[in-house]
C-alpha cells in the first residue's frame, strides 16, 4: 500500500510504527457552527482511509478533535447570550449528526480542548523549560529559531518568513522573530480562562492538537490528517513543538486532502456559495454527498454543483439498484449450485477485487476504486438476466457488498413509510390484474400512477419488483 506523503512529497510504501497497529490523528472542526461542505471532506475521506486500513487488517486507534474553545466560540455566545460550553456543545452533537448521515464511523477518541487544559498547561511549561519557548506579559511564544528543522512540512524557509514575505505570520513587537508563534495567551475581559504559571489564560491553537495526538496516541503517530490549507501553519507548528517537547518524530506520514470549489469558485460567505452540509442535505440524501465527496481522488481539488450532485446521485442509484436486483433474485429464486461454466466464470468476481484493491492502495485512489465497482454492476447485471443459478448470484451479491462496505457507500436500505410501501404493493397488485384481464390501458395508468411517485417498476420471471427514483 503507496501512500502520498506531504512531508517528502512523494509517494511511499507504507510500514507501520507498530506492526498491525496504526495510530491516526485527524484535525477536526472548531464547534460554533454547523459544518460545512469543505469540513465534510476530511471527515469522508480519512474516515474511508480508515475503513481501508482496518480491511487490509490493521487495528486502527483513529483521534478525531473538537475545537471546542476558539474566538468564533466565544464571539458567537456573545452573540447568542450564551456561554461557549452551550454553543461547542450544540455544534459538536450537530457535527455527530452529520457525520453520522454520512456514514462517517465515530473515532476511537473525540477528545475536547477543554478537557485537556492540564496537559496542554504541561506541554507549554516543559517547552519553555527546554529553551523552546519564552514568556512576555503572560504570552507564551514559541521560539521558531530553536527549532532547526522549522518549515521542513511547508517546504517554507524560515528566513523567507521572516523577511515578511506570509501574510499567516503574525506581527507582534513582543516576538523574538515574527515566525514564533502564541503558546499561551492571556485571559481578557469577558472570556472563558484557566490558571496557569503565566497567569489566567488559554492555549493557541496548534498547541493543543500537539497535546490531544499526545494523550491519546504516543509521541509519534503513524499518520495525521487534514485539509491542505492547514498544512502552514498549523501542522507546520504542530511539527515544531511536538518534536521540540519529545524528541522523536511526530508523524511519519501527512495526508492532505484537497479543497472543494462551488461551481468552479472558492466558497466563501460574503460571495453567497457557502453551504453547510445540513443545507445540502435537504436537497440530496446524505449518501449521495458521500458518494460525491469519493468521486475524486482526496488529493485533487473537487468542483461542488447540483449537475455533478445528480449525476452522483444517479450513479450511486445504479449500485443500490443492482444490490436489490440481486437481492430479489436471489429471494425469488429456487435453490441451485453453480454450474461448471459458473465455477469457472467466478474468477472474474475476484479481478473486480484485485482492480479494486490496487486502486485502494495506489494512495487510496477512490475514484477508480468506484469504476471497479461500476464494472461489477454490469457484470451482476448480465448475470441476473441471463439466469444465473443462485448460488452464483449470492456470490455476485458478496462481493458487492464487500466492496461498497469498504467505502461505506450503497449501505442504507431504502426505508419507506409503512403506509407508502402498502400503496406501491397494492398499486402493482392491482397492475397484475389488470393485465390479467388484459385491459392494458389501466395497467399503463398505473405505472404511470407509481412512476408519479418515483417509483420504477421491472416485470422479471422472479416477479414484479420495485425501486425508488
Amino acid at each position: 500500500m503507496k501512500l502520498y506523503n506531504t512531508l517528502t512529497r512523494q509517494k511511499e510504501e507504507f510500514v507501520p510504527i507498530e506492526e498491525g497497529k496504526v495510530k491516526m490523528y485527524v484535525c477536526g472542526p472548531t464547534v460554533y457552527d454547523y459544518i460545512h461542505i469543505g469540513n465534510a471532506r476530511p471527515y469522508v475521506v480519512f474516515d474511508t482511509v480508515r475503513r481501508y486500513m482496518e480491511y487490509k487488517g490493521y487495528e486502527v486507534t483513529y483521534v478525531q478533535n473538537f475545537t471546542d474553545v476558539d474566538d468564533k466560540i466565544i464571539n458567537r455566545a456573545n452573540k447568542e447570550g450564551t456561554t461557549m460550553t452551550e454553543i461547542s456543545t450544540k455544534y459538536i452533537n450537530e457535527a455527530f449528526h452529520d457525520a453520522d448521515g454520512l456514514n462517517v464511523k465515530r473515532a476511537s477518541v473525540h477528545p475536547r480542548v477543554t478537557e485537556e487544559m492540564d496537559l496542554i498547561i504541561e506541554m507549554v511549561k516543559e517547552l519553555e523549560d527546554k529553551g523552546h519557548a519564552y514568556a512576555v506579559d503572560g504570552t507564551v511564544y514559541f521560539d521558531t529559531k530553536s527549532f532547526p528543522e522549522y518549515g521542513k512540512l511547508s517546504r517554507k524557509n524560515l528566513d523567507d518568513l521572516i523577511a515578511g514575505a506570509s501574510d499567516r505570520v503574525t506581527l507582534d513587537e513582543a516576538k523574538k522573530s515574527s515566525t514564533d508563534f502564541v503558546l499561551w495567551k492571556p485571559k481578557k475581559e469577558g472570556e472563558p480562562s484557566w490558571a496557569s504559571p503565566w497567569g489566567d489564560g488559554r492555549p493557541g491553537w496548534h498547541i493543543e492538537c500537539s497535546v490531544m495526538a499526545k494523550h491519546h496516541l504516543g509521541d509519534s503517530i503513524d499518520i495525521h490528517a487534514g485539509g491542505e490549507d492547514l498544512v502552514f501553519p498549523h501542522h507546520e507548528n504542530e511539527v515544531a513543538q511536538s518534536e521540540a517537547c519529545n524528541g522523536v518524530q511526530f508523524a511519519k506520514y501527512w495526508l492532505h486532502n484537497g479543497f472543494i470549489t462551488v461551481d468552479n469558485e472558492k466558497m466563501s460567505k460574503s460571495v453567497g456559495n457557502f453551504f453547510t452540509v445540513r443545507d445540502i442535505a435537504s436537497h440530496f440524501p446524505y449518501e449521495v454527498i458521500r458518494f460525491f465527496i469519493l468521486n475524486g481522488h482526496y488529493r485533487s481539488p473537487i468542483n461542488f454543483s447540483d449537475e455533478l450532485m445528480k449525476a452522483c446521485q444517479n450513479g450511486l442509484e445504479r449500485i443500490k439498484n443492482a444490490k436489490k436486483e440481486l437481492r430479489f433474485y436471489i429471494e425469488n429464486t429456487a435453490d441451485s449450485a453453480m454450474t461448471e461454466e459458473e465455477v469457472a466464470q467466478s474468477v472474474e468476481l475476484g479481478k473486480y477485487k484485485e482492480q479494486f484493491e490496487t486502486a485502494m492502495d495506489d494512495d487510496f485512489n477512490t475514484a477508480d476504486a468506484i469504476s471497479a465497482i461500476y464494472e461489477l454492476v454490469r457484470f451482476t447485471n448480465t448475470g441476473v438476466k441471463a439466469g444465473v443459478s443462485k448460488a452464483y448470484a449470492v456470490a455476485m451479491e458478496d462481493m458487492l457488498i464487500h466492496l461498497c462496505d469498504v467505502l461505506g457507500i450503497a449501505q442504507a436500505e431504502e426505508v419507506a413509510v409503512d403506509e407508502d410501501a402498502a400503496k406501491i404493493e397494492e398499486l402493482i397488485a392491482k397492475r397484475a390484474e389488470a393485465k390479467k384481464a388484459k385491459d392494458f390501458a389501466a395497467a399503463d395508468a398505473i405505472r404511470d400512477e407509481l412512476s408519479a411517485m418515483g417509483i420504477t417498476i421491472k416485470d422479471t420471471r422472479q416477479g414484479v419488483q420495485w425501486f425508488r427514483g
